[in-house]
């Protein structure tokens, strides 16, 4: 059994304060499956800055400069060579990504998305399949990322999921290079959200390989 604090045998980079609340999609299954892609994606309820994954992803705003939520609190872990580099960046436009170094922080590299705010659906996947490019484009075997663009910035939390699961699922098939893609929840509320979508994935999947 797994305590606190140690890593899942087999699982690549990931540690948290609590790794039992790190949901394994094979964790409920009671038999073997041949699916990878679930062996590649989970959720967790915990802080996003306490992961020792390759990368984390920032739900930044366009000065990258820090701000409220989870993007203050990467800012606060990381350390003043966090906002240092950030200031040489320019900013970055609404949909798109940059990337720099994890400073203090458990991770290598932070991902700095920056959400829409006006509801834009192509916006917010651009923002993640951004992110998964610099993944392939740095090394990055594994990263977590926040439910971005949900909370100040109003994008409804369920469809927010839908196009996040959606977008690095199908950037997952086609790339074999990233071997974990954790979505951190802050909110109870996106934590179901996930475990939902994630259990009906799995449902359509075994239906299609037994049928």
């Amino acid at each position: 059994m797994v305590g606190p604090g140690m890593c899942r045998p087999g699982i690549r980079g990931i540690r948290s304060s609590d790794i039992n609340r790190l949901f394994f999609l094979t964790d409920q299954q009671d038999g073997p499956y041949e699916g990878r892609m679930f062996q590649r994606l989970s959720y967790i309820s915990d802080d996003i800055t306490k992961l020792a994954v390759d990368a984390i992803v920032n739900a930044a705003n366009s000065s990258l400069l820090g701000g409220g939520g989870v993007d203050g609190a990467i800012h606060r872990a990381a350390g003043p060579g966090l906002l240092k580099e950030c200031r040489g960046l320019g900013g970055c436009a609404v949909g798109s990504a940059k990337i720099t170094g994890g400073y203090n922080l458990p991770a290598k590299y932070v991902i700095h998305c920056v959400g829409p705010s006006d509801g834009s659906a192509e916006a917010l996947r651009s923002c993640y399949k951004t992110a998964m490019r610099l993944c392939t484009e740095n090394g990055i075997k594994s990263v977590a990322f926040p439910c971005i663009a949900t909370g100040i910035y109003g994008f409804p939390n369920m469809p927010a999921a839908q196009i996040a699961l959606r977008t690095v699922w199908d950037y997952l098939e086609a790339h074999d290079d990233i071997e974990r893609v954790v979505f951190c929840c802050f909110l109870d509320e996106d934590y179901r959200i996930y475990q939902e979508l994630l259990r009906v994935k799995y449902q359509e999947f075994t239906s299609s390989t037994s049928s």
